[in-house]
């Protein structure tokens, strides 16, 4: 017999929302800036994750892309992220939001990152039966028309593997302001890729910016959007178009400083009937792994049983993966599931 603990913790996962260098563990992240000589925003590795705020912690963020600087490296994180994460949490499956602009300005070309992350994750999938897919994603950061260059980058090198636009960090002005690059969401739209992005994350952003990813950018699906909960009506938008939402509860804690419990609004998103995906976001950064973000997470905010088997099969169906790659996932899941179910403690 088992715990709701160890439940939660064995339940088979996906996650849809972890940036790629986040993958790293701590130890490894210090392996290679040593590696590399590169100077760390802070020379205690006791405080080397602390952060005040979103803010505070996209400026290390940025930062420890430094790291990653050998097509060997990007192999490595690859392979190594997905045996923790099997390990930590049951991972099946995963989708990567990775930054070419980045790397960029540390003088790496698009497929210099691209092709040897994807190369890590075949030798995973290999290995671990984990699969994946990638997530470009647009740093807010840089213009609109960098954005719009990044996608003709996408289409002038395309990879099975590569299967969607998305969008993260801030602007220079701190803010999400996600039509900013409706002209960059409109060329990867026209070529097939599908769309995603960060917004309503925090309590500096609004339902708005959400309004704005699905009926201007016309997102198929929306990473954090916890401000939607203040717009009933877009609430009921987003579940009659089956918009998936990724939810990453730990890192609400840290960039929001909100309490995990039965008031939060992931679990009024839960109620609402949303389609839910469960990740980690920025696993090293945030002392975090998937199994933590259901054991403690989805625990905390007093989500049962059913509600967690629910959320474990949402992230199934909010996936970019295939139909038949879907199919497969789901009749694993409910193999493991019912197994799971015979063992817990009622």
């Amino acid at each position: 017999m088992i715990s709701f603990a160890d439940y939660l913790q064995l339940l088979p996962k996906t996650e849809l929302h972890c940036h790629f260098v986040s993958t790293m563990d701590a130890a490894l992240f210090l392996e290679l800036a040593d590696k590399h000589r590169v100077t760390l925003w802070h020379d205690d590795p006791e405080r080397l994750f602390d952060f005040a705020d979103l803010v505070d912690f996209l400026v290390a963020f940025r930062l420890a892309h430094d790291v990653l600087r050998d097509p060997a490296d990007f192999e490595r994180v690859a392979y190594e992220g997905v045996r923790r994460a099997v390990a930590d949490g049951n991972l099946r499956y995963r989708e990567y939001a990775v930054n070419p602009q980045y790397f960029a300005e540390r003088g790496l070309g698009y497929l210099d990152v691209v092709d040897p992350i994807i190369a890590g994750l075949r030798a995973a999938e290999r290995d671990f039966g984990v699969g994946f897919r990638i997530v470009i994603a647009v740093n807010r950061r840089a213009s609109a028309a960098s954005a719009v260059a990044l996608v003709q980058e996408m289409i002038a090198h395309p990879r099975p593997e590569v299967v969607a636009l998305g969008q993260d960090d801030l602007t220079p002005e701190n803010t999400e302001d996600p039509t900013r690059f409706a002209e960059a969401f409109a060329l990867a739209r026209a070529h097939g890729f599908r769309l995603t992005a960060h917004v309503g994350e925090t309590d500096a952003a609004s339902a708005a910016a959400v309004r704005d990813a699905i009926e201007v950018l016309g997102v198929d699906r929306i990473d954090h959007g916890y401000r939607i909960t203040d717009d009933p009506e877009l609430v009921r938008v987003a579940r009659e178009r089956g918009i998936g939402f990724t939810v990453t509860p730990i890192s609400t804690t840290i960039c929001s400083g909100w309490t995990l419990d039965p008031a939060h609004r992931i679990r009024s998103m839960v109620d609402a009937g949303l389609t839910l995906a469960v990740s980690t976001d920025d696993a090293m950064f945030f002392r975090t792994d998937l199994g933590r973000e259901y054991r403690e997470g989805l625990a905390a905010m007093g989500v049962d049983a059913a509600t967690a088997r629910r959320v474990a099969i949402d992230g199934i169906d909010a996936a970019f993966c295939s139909d038949a790659e879907k199919a497969a996932l789901r009749a694993d899941f409910r193999a493991q599931i019912l197994a799971l179910d015979a063992l817990l403690v009622r």
